[in-house]
């Protein structure tokens, strides 16, 4: 890493894809060595980041173990860029992915069904239309959950008034259409989850794609983050970038300045805070986040609502043959953003095919970098490395870092134009 510079470092994480650039040895070793022909049946919960990506390299790995993807949605959308859509530059088409490619292109079994139940003693899972699917290695990859009741009034019924729109779908356009019908010079509250969360710095990305919106539509509308934490990711960036394009309309209150939010009365549209009550026209209210909800049923989950895994294999510590990948997993330094699952899933398929073989599998790295846009031209980011020590996963000091502070707009538009050329490249990689 200290070859090259964090320009370069970017370059090549964004317009190359996750799997070619650092931290994927096992993925070489096994690719030039080969795993044979083997009959194992691999089955993967979960067709995100994690999931996708795991049961595509389990194949390319293996041509001959049998993988078996099981996701509900038919095409998946991305929470990465969904922001995006709210802020008008992108559309939902533009997030949304088929798994054609791995069902024709690398012959993974896709089952568009849902894993109400998991028997790892019998090592059988039970779906949703009642199939039930014998397994010898199973993935896990279920993304996070809600605790929809950890602020008095809120609950998944009022989501539907007050959106998180934290799972994109449905819940992203409920909460644009509620953008676009707010009056000029409303105002917009949102409420910032607690850590751990998916996407550290997404709310705040969120927030200025929101800003753009309205200072091309609704300019005299105002924008309140409620922030439970003393300080985010990428924040002196971020308010940076605020402070530039759009003065004076987002203001971010920190939880020991009365950003915790201790109520909300969804019929009045008023968050109660800390300090004061404040009426909204449009509350995007992203809750506290825990493990997917099969992962807890499963016995996956510690006393924190996490998934405890191996760093090197991210075989559950609670159950063994099962493995967690993404955000549910506890992965140390690792963020828990699309980037991290995705490389966690290939690390993972290796270590699989390696373990079905009787091998011990490799010592890994990752790699991870999120981007965020603050504006259509205005692009930042945080890079890092990771590696296992005695510690668990923990990153490399010196490795990566953040957009340098007082870079020029060029250097902006470039990492904007980076952010571009990342999400095309992931997701090709995962689903093309």
């Amino acid at each position: 890493m200290n070859q090259i510079t964090r320009r370069d470092f970017l370059k090549i994480a964004g317009a190359a894809s996750a799997a070619g650039v650092l931290g994927h040895a096992p993925l070489a070793h096994a690719a030039k060595h080969g795993m044979g022909q083997g009959t194992a049946r691999v089955v993967v919960v979960g067709g995100g980041f994690g999931g996708a990506t795991c049961a595509k390299y389990l194949r390319r790995l293996d041509p001959g173990v049998a993988v078996t993807l099981i996701e509900p949605s038919s095409k998946y959308i991305t929470c990465p860029f969904s922001n995006m859509v709210l802020g008008g530059l992108r559309t939902m088409d533009s997030i949304t992915h088929s798994f054609d490619a791995l069902k024709k292109k690398h012959g993974v079994n896709v089952m568009h069904d849902t894993v109400t139940s998991i028997d790892t003693g019998a090592k059988k899972v039970k779906l949703k239309s009642g199939k039930t699917l014998a397994y010898d290695r199973l993935v896990v990859s279920p993304g996070i959950d809600f605790k929809y009741d950890a602020i008095q009034g809120y609950s998944a019924k009022a989501a539907e008034v007050m959106p998180h729109a934290w799972k994109a779908g449905p819940q992203t356009l409920l909460l644009q259409k509620k953008l676009k019908a707010m009056k000029n010079g409303g105002t917009f509250v949102m409420v910032a989850p607690p850590n751990p969360f998916r996407c550290p710095p997404g709310p705040y990305e969120r927030a200025s794609m929101i800003a753009h919106y309205f200072k091309e539509h609704k300019p005299k509308s105002k924008i309140i983050i409620l922030d439970p934490k003393d300080k985010f990711s990428k924040q002196g960036l971020f308010e940076a970038g605020w402070q530039r394009l759009y003065p004076g309309m987002i203001k971010w209150v920190a939880g020991p300045k009365g950003g915790t939010v201790k109520a909300v009365d969804v019929k009045k549209m008023i968050v109660d805070a800390t300090l004061e009550k404040i009426k909204a026209d449009v509350v995007n209210f992203i809750p506290a986040q825990t493990a997917g909800k099969i992962a807890q049923t499963s016995g996956l989950t510690d006393d924190n609502g996490w998934c405890p895994v191996d760093p090197v294999t991210f075989e559950s510590k609670m159950r063994p043959g099962v493995y967690v990948i993404g955000d549910s997993s506890i992965a140390g330094a690792l963020p828990k953003s699309g980037f991290a699952a995705s490389s966690e899933a290939k690390m993972c398929a290796a270590a699989i095919v390696a373990t079905l073989k009787g091998e011990v599998p490799a010592e890994n790295s990752f790699v991870n970098t999120c981007y965020s846009l603050v504006g259509p031209n205005y692009g930042i980011s945080v890079a890092g490395v990771y590696r296992n020590t005695d510690k668990g996963i923990t990153e490399v000091e010196g490795a990566g870092g953040v957009s340098p502070k007082d870079a020029p707009d060029s250097f902006r538009e470039q990492e904007a134009k980076y952010t571009v050329g990342w999400y095309q490249s992931i997701t090709a990689d995962i689903w093309g």
